[in-house]
């Protein structure tokens, strides 16, 4: 017994014609003929008697036709979803990021994502660069994002990572601050000046405070916070400046879209930032997931090249 069997049975039994169920699945009458004949044989059963050239289900026709039914519909249904699967219709992800991408910026990554796809579920879970490398290390979820200063050495046995250098690129300030006139802020220009930054322990607070230092200049720090997001508020209130990568810049221009108190312009020199985006190594992704990681790289790369574009560009104009 098979499908091709069982969907010849299936059509004859509901349009009473070995010829109607021929015009329907698009094969000749002889072929139907020898389906049905096949499945009695495969089955010891006879399914139809045959008088006056036409066939009358017996009994078991009226059984098997339940059965066959239900269990074809089950396989429709099946290669339907197994379409959407492949056509990247259908699915879920679970996406682990480090907090100050995961509020504003991943969230819009994955708005674009699944603009074109209803059935995809995303699970979007917030977590410190340490404990995203934690879960990712379960091969439970599909993709992370991590600070990898944070989340100290990569361990290669169980995720795999593609680093990305960001930077620290940028100097936010308000769009009527006198630097914002500037094309380019160095470390003099800010000498002395209220700053805020990530924590005392992180990489670009450290780096940053030894540009500082090596330039002879006051590294005058005010506010601190764990990620760039909070500290944009005391920016825009005129209360300090802060050098941050190109993410976080395009996570503020996603949350305050045509409100934007704050200019960003080209820094330098340039504070070391590296994240990762990972991948369990010991569990493949799904298409889906794929397509998703695929999408994020290219837009992290788009962000980290066209932020500082864009403001220079801007700087430009004045």
């Amino acid at each position: 017994m098979n499908l091709k069997q069982l969907r010849a049975f299936r059509e004859v039994m509901l349009t009473g014609s070995v010829s109607e169920a021929a015009r329907n699945l698009y094969r000749t009458q002889p072929a139907i003929s020898a389906l049905i004949a096949n499945l009695e044989e495969d089955l010891s059963c006879e399914l139809f008697s045959r008088r006056g050239g036409r066939l009358h289900p017996v009994p078991e026709a009226h059984y098997l036709f339940e059965g066959a039914s239900d269990l074809l519909s089950r396989i429709n249904t099946l290669e339907r979803n197994m379409k959407s699967l492949r056509d990247l219709e259908q699915g879920e992800i679970s996406i682990v990021s480090m907090p100050g991408p995961s509020v504003f910026l991943v969230p819009e990554l994955i708005r674009r994502f699944v603009e074109s796809r209803s059935g995809v579920r995303v699970n979007l879970i917030t977590r410190s660069s340490p404990q995203v490398l934690d879960l990712m290390a379960t091969q439970q979820h599909d993709v992370g994002l991590a600070d990898m200063h944070s989340a100290a050495t990569p361990d290669s046995a169980l995720v795999n990572h593609e680093l990305l250098h960001f930077g620290c690129r940028l100097c936010a300030m308000r769009k009527d601050d006198p630097l914002a006139n500037l094309s380019e802020v160095t470390v003099e220009h800010l000498d002395g000046k209220p700053m805020a930054a990530l924590q005392s322990d992180h990489e670009s607070h450290i780096n940053t405070e030894a540009a500082f230092r090596k330039a002879g200049c006051a590294f005058s720090l005010r506010f601190q916070a764990q990620y760039f997001i909070p500290l944009f508020t005391f920016v825009e209130a005129g209360q300090a400046y802060s050098i941050v990568d190109p993410l976080s810049a395009e996570a503020y221009r996603i949350y305050r879209k045509d409100n934007a108190e704050l200019a960003f312009r080209p820094f330098k020199p340039t504070i070391s930032f590296v994240a990762s985006i990972m991948t369990p190594a010991h569990r493949s992704l799904s298409n889906l997931a794929k397509a998703f990681y695929q999408s994020l790289r290219e837009e992290f790369r788009r962000i980290n090249t066209e932020t500082v574009d864009a403001a220079a560009a801007q700087a430009e104009l004045g």
